[in-house]
């Protein structure tokens, strides 16, 4: 049986595989539990996620992405591996060409890494798409006009604001600030604040449920389990959206000024397109409640998550295979 191309996210918290034809077929943790004992890979992805705190000594969890390029390269070619089997079936005869998702500011090493990976992990071929390009082409954007497109993504590890205008980049910056910072963050505001010891699952319910990054009219509260400090028994505490608006304020004032930074960059014929047609947001980062109005009340501009914020880069990257085959934008293949 054939094998259809295959895009792939490969983010820092969540990796998304989209298959022509299928659309995005799979969406995982990139999580690896590894065994230091017997040196293997006990687990990958959602099940490696649910042994997280919940495991002896000898299983570690492993990040095998950090801050969207490859940090540790045997995990993260295993990992690889796994993902491509599992989105295109083990009894598949032909190897699939792969479309991988990469940061703007990537090196060459960096680029050379995720592209052998990819190759060790069974692909035919590889080619290599920049992140805003991927984006932006996943949101819906026509980016093949002389029309100024500005696409934020946050990401599990990173933040990258990017100007786009006739399939090219024209202007981009990208900050270490993303979804996994915000856990950390509010992981660090319950235990100062309420004396409290959460976890990083924790931290992200609490994101997911009550998480705002603009004043709510309305303060809604959640319950939040834990381990105090002092006693160090479990606790339950009653944590606020406005909590998580105070636990965040620093990291959302960062990402404004990131947004500021590249509009006043932006030539200006480019800065009135984007006026007139908005800020584009995707990744799971947009989602957090309140993120459209504090940017649009920091910058003047109308800001708008993706219809589908979280699956857009792996739309987008799986898309450039067939816009290659059309010849309608040019990705860079890896020999």
């Amino acid at each position: 049986m054939a094998v259809s191309d295959i895009g792939i996210d490969l983010g820092t918290s969540s990796i998304l595989v989209y298959v022509k034809g299928k659309g995005v077929v799979l969406k995982e943790p990139s999580i690896v539990a590894y065994d230091r004992d017997a040196n293997r890979v006990k687990a990958i992805g959602e099940e490696a996620r649910l042994m997280l705190g919940r495991t002896p000594g000898n299983i570690t969890a492993v990040r095998p992405i950090q801050r969207g390029v490859i940090s540790d390269y045997l995990v993260a070619e295993q990992m690889l591996r796994y993902f491509i089997q599992k989105a295109t079936g083990r009894l598949s005869f032909r190897k699939p060409r792969v479309s991988i998702c990469v940061p703007s500011r990537i090196t060459e090493v960096e680029r050379r890494a995720a592209s052998d990976a990819a190759y060790q992990a069974g692909a035919r071929e590889v080619s290599l798409v920049e992140e805003p390009i991927a984006a932006a082409i996943g949101a819906g954007l026509d980016i093949s006009r002389p029309n100024g497109n500005m696409i934020v993504d946050i990401g599990g590890g990173i933040t990258s604001v990017s100007i786009l205008s006739i399939n090219g980049i024209v202007v981009s910056h990208t900050i270490d600030i993303g979804g996994d910072d915000f856990d950390e963050a509010i992981v660090r505001y319950v235990k100062n604040q309420y004396g409290l010891m959460i976890g990083e699952q924790a931290a992200e319910e609490i994101k997911i449920t009550i998480g705002t990054a603009f004043e709510r009219p309305d303060k809604v509260t959640m319950d939040v389990n834990g381990r105090d400090l002092v006693t160090g028994l479990p606790k339950t505490v009653k944590v606020s959206s406005e909590d998580t608006r105070e636990a965040l304020k620093d990291l959302f004032a960062q990402l404004v000024e990131a947004v500021h930074s590249v509009l006043e960059r932006t030539p200006p014929e480019l800065a009135a397109d984007v006026v007139d047609r908005g800020i584009v947001m995707v990744g799971g980062g947009a989602l957090m409640g309140g993120l459209e109005e504090l940017i649009e009340a920091k910058t003047g501009v109308n800001a708008i998550a993706a219809q589908d914020p979280m699956l857009a880069v792996a739309i987008g990257t799986g898309t450039c295979a067939e816009i290659l085959e059309r010849g309608d934008y040019i990705l860079e293949d890896e020999e």
